[in-house]
C-alpha cells in the first residue's frame, strides 16, 4: 500500500507517478481538487527530475541551477493570477544563451522532464505554473539587444528583454515598440501569449510586430522561423505558429521585431458617464465617425472607487463614475481636432465631465488611475479572498451589450465586482473578489463566469482576448472552437513535442 503525502507532492502507486493537484477552473476561477495519474505522458519521477537538474548543473555550472525553496515558490505561485496549482517545479534554471537552452532541453527530453518557460511571471491564467512539476527555465538573464537596425525599423532581442527598457534604450532613434502590456513584461512572454494592452486599438497585437523567432524545440533542436524581410511568402508561416502558443510548442529565445515611428505629439483625456452602456455606446460612435484614437480604455464606477480607497492616483481623487481614458497621437492640429470631436460625442451620449492634457506630467497624472487599476484591486483585497480576473472579446457592435449584461449579473453576486475594458478593440476584463473557502461564493462566481464566457461565444467572440488560455480556460477553449479544431492543434503539438514536455497542462490536455 502507498502512503499519501501532502498536496502537490508525489507519491507512488502501482509504478505510476500520481500527485494531487489543485486546479483553477476556467468557469469561475474557483479552486477544486482532483487527482491525476500521469500515465499518458509518462513523465519522470520527482527523483529523476532532480537527477536531470543535477546533470544540467554539471553541464552549465552551479550558478545556473537553483533548488532554493523561496525561489521555486516565486516561480510557481502568482498572487495576481486567476489560476494556480499547488505543485512546484523541482528546480529553476537560468540560461544565458540559446545554446544553453538547447542543452537544457536535450537533458529534459532524454529524462522526460517537463519544461516550463518563465519570463516576468506577470501572466494571469497560470501560464507559467507547473502542474506536472518539472524544471522551470527562467529566461530573464537573456536580456540583450542583439542587433538594432534603425534604417530597417527593426530590432533583434533576446527573450528576457523588458519592453519598457527596450523603448528607453532606442527612443533617441525616434522608434519604439508600440505594445503596452504590463510594464514588467518580457518579450518572450509577450510573444508566447500574443499580448496587446492599451495601444492595441491603433497598433494591433504582438503578432503584428514579430518578423521572426528563434525557438528551441522539445528535443533541443534550434530553428529560426524565417529571415528578416518585412514580407515573405516562402513556406509555412512558422512565426505565427509560435506566437500565442504559450510555450507549448517550443521555447522562444530570440525575436526580430518591427518598430514604429514615435508620433510627433501625444495627448490624453478622460470622460465620465452615468452608466457603462453610455460610455461604451459613445466609444462605438467615436470609432464609427473615424476619430483617430490611439487608445480607449474603460473603468467602471467600482474600479474608480477602489482607486480612491487606495489614496487616489496622479495626485487627485476621482469621480466614482464609469470613466473613459483616451489617448491621441499625431500632429498638434490633428490632436486638437480629435479632442474636440470626442468631447462633443461624449456630451451627446450623456457625458458628465471631460478633461484633457498635453504636457508630459499632466498626461501621466490624468492616465494614472488606469495604470494603477490592478494594484488598487490587490490593495483592496480582503484577507482570505482571491481575485479572479480574466477577459473576453467580442465584435465591436456587441461590446456595450456584453459589458452591460455581464456587469448586471456580477453585481447581483453580493461580492466586489468591477469592469475594466480595452473597449476600442472589443476586449474587456471583469474582476471579482471572492472567498474560495465559501462554497456559496465559489458557486456564484462559477455561474457568473460561465455565463460570461458562453455569452461571448454566442456573440461570435472569444474567451480570451489577450491573456491566453493557460490552465484556467482549457474547457472554455474547447467550447469556443470545438473538438475538431482542437484536434488539429493537438496534431501540431504532437508533431513538435511527442513526449508532451513543453509547458504541459496549458491550452489543452493530452488526453482531453
Amino acid at each position: 500500500m502507498s502512503t499519501r503525502k501532502k498536496i502537490g507532492e508525489f507519491r507512488y502507486f502501482n509504478n505510476k507517478t500520481v500527485f494531487t493537484l489543485v486546479v483553477c477552473c476556467c468557469i469561475g476561477g474557483w479552486v477544486y481538487r482532483d487527482e491525476i495519474g500521469l500515465t499518458g505522458a509518462n513523465y519522470a519521477s520527482k527523483r529523476t527530475m532532480i537527477k536531470a537538474a543535477k546533470l544540467i548543473e554539471k553541464e552549465l555550472g552551479e550558478s545556473y541551477v537553483s533548488f532554493d525553496e523561496e525561489n521555486i515558490e516565486a516561480h510557481g505561485h502568482f498572487e495576481w493570477s486567476t489560476s494556480n496549482t499547488a505543485v512546484r517545479p523541482v528546480a529553476i534554471v537560468t540560461p544565458r544563451t540559446t545554446d544553453e537552452v538547447s542543452r537544457i532541453a536535450k537533458i529534459c527530453h532524454e529524462y522526460r522532464v517537463p519544461m516550463i518557460p518563465f519570463g516576468a511571471g506577470s501572466s494571469v491564467e497560470g501560464n507559467s505554473s507547473a502542474p506536472f512539476s518539472g524544471i522551470c527555465i527562467d529566461l530573464s538573464l537573456m536580456n540583450q539587444i542583439v542587433k538594432f537596425h534603425p534604417d530597417d525599423m527593426d530590432v533583434v532581442v533576446e527573450a528576457g528583454v523588458n519592453w519598457v527598457d527596450l523603448n528607453n534604450k532606442i527612443k533617441d532613434s525616434g522608434l519604439f515598440l508600440p505594445l503596452d502590456p504590463s510594464p514588467s513584461a518580457h518579450i518572450g512572454g509577450m510573444v508566447a501569449t500574443n499580448c496587446s494592452g492599451t495601444n492595441a486599438m491603433r497598433y494591433g497585437t504582438m503578432k503584428d510586430w514579430v518578423v521572426n523567432l528563434t525557438v528551441v524545440l522539445a528535443d533541443g533542436r534550434i530553428i529560426k522561423t524565417r529571415h528578416r524581410p518585412r514580407k515573405t511568402s516562402a513556406g509555412y508561416n512558422l512565426t505565427t505558429l509560435f506566437v500565442g502558443s504559450e510555450g507549448t510548442l517550443g521555447i522562444i529565445t530570440e525575436a526580430t521585431l518591427k518598430l514604429a515611428i514615435i508620433p510627433q505629439d501625444f495627448s490624453v483625456a478622460i470622460a465620465t458617464f452615468p452608466t457603462i452602456k453610455d460610455a461604451a455606446t459613445a466609444t462605438s460612435k467615436m470609432m464609427r465617425e473615424g476619430v483617430p484614437l490611439a487608445a480607449v480604455e474603460l473603468m467602471d464606477e467600482v474600479q474608480m472607487k477602489l482607486i480612491n480607497q487606495n489614496g487616489g492616483a496622479g495626485g487627485k481623487m476621482w469621480v466614482e463614475c464609469p470613466t473613459l481614458f483616451l489617448k491621441f497621437s499625431g500632429t498638434k492640429r490633428n490632436i486638437s481636432e480629435s479632442i474636440a470631436r470626442v468631447k462633443a460625442i461624449s456630451k451627446s451620449h450623456g457625458g458628465m465631465s471631460f478633461d484633457s492634457a498635453s504636457d508630459e506630467k499632466s498626461m501621466a497624472n490624468l492616465w494614472a488611475a488606469r495604470k494603477e487599476a490592478l494594484y488598487a484591486n490587490l490593495a483592496a483585497r480582503p484577507e482570505g479572498t482571491q481575485i479572479w480576473s480574466t477577459d473576453v472579446a467580442v465584435p465591436l457592435s456587441r461590446m456595450a451589450e456584453i459589458i452591460a449584461l455581464s456587469k448586471q449579473e456580477s453585481s447581483s453576486l453580493g461580492l466586489s465586482s468591477s469592469v475594466l475594458g480595452h473597449v476600442g478593440d472589443g476586449n474587456f476584463h471583469q474582476i471579482v473578489m471572492y472567498n474560495p473557502d465559501k462554497p456559496e461564493e465559489a458557486a456564484a462566481v462559477k455561474k457568473c463566469v460561465h455565463n460570461m464566457m458562453t455569452r461571448a461565444i454566442g456573440m461570435e467572440g472569444t474567451v480570451s482576448g489577450e491573456h491566453g488560455i493557460g490552465i484556467g480556460k482549457k474547457d472554455c477553449l474547447l467550447e469556443e472552437l470545438g473538438p475538431t479544431t482542437i484536434g488539429v492543434m493537438k496534431a501540431l503539438k504532437k508533431s513538435l513535442d511527442p513526449r508532451w514536455l513543453m509547458n504541459p497542462g496549458k491550452v489543452f490536455d493530452e488526453q482531453s
